[in-house]
């Protein structure tokens, strides 16, 4: 499979230059049903639209099609290119990330457990150089190292709903129900 960290190394550049800051990018499924995931956002609006989503596709899909044709494809089996926002309950990847959204409700899973958890969810107070604080339902503030945390996201709740609100419905589908005008 290939090495996620070179894909990350090839597909950065290509979010920059569209003022996207990358997100993820994540390889999974089985052979044959390969995805690459890739997360984007503007740092201006946390937003991705349909337009930007396109767009990065396009780069993306035009630069690996360059290095395959030169005989140096960064992904040696078919897969899906699949481009995306990282919606509401986002993943949480990078340091910032715990500090962007302190006080919002995450849940994290970490790579080794402390204090006998490896789950931990309560609202995020932020990050103290390389250490993510949390305040863990039931249990009190932690500490744990940004180097264990195996996966993070964010929690669905109305605070966040109301604090991730479109800042423009500019694109969004409008829903018509038969028999009202």
């Amino acid at each position: 499979m290939a090495d996620i960290d070179v894909l990350t190394s090839l597909i950065e550049p290509e979010a920059k230059a569209l003022g996207f800051a990358l997100v993820r990018v994540k390889l999974f499924g089985g052979e044959g049903d390969r995805t690459l995931q890739i997360m984007a956002e503007r740092p201006d609006t946390r937003q991705l639209n349909i337009d930007d989503c396109a767009a990065l596709s396009r780069r993306i899909s035009e630069k690996f099609d360059i290095l395959e044709a030169a005989g140096r494809d960064p992904i040696d089996e078919a897969y899906r290119l699949e481009v995306s926002s990282p919606g509401i309950d986002r993943p949480l990847t990078r340091l910032q990330d715990f500090a962007d959204w302190a006080g919002h409700e995450a849940r994290l899973s970490l790579a080794e457990p402390q204090d006998g958890r490896k789950q931990l969810t309560g609202p995020l107070k932020g990050i103290d150089g390389e250490t993510i604080v949390i305040d863990v339902n039931k249990h009190g503030e932690m500490r744990v190292a940004f180097a264990n945390i195996h996966s993070a996201k964010l929690v669905m709740t109305d605070r966040l709903i109301a604090a991730t609100a479109p800042l423009s419905a500019e694109g969004a589908d409008s829903i018509q129900v038969e028999g009202q005008d």
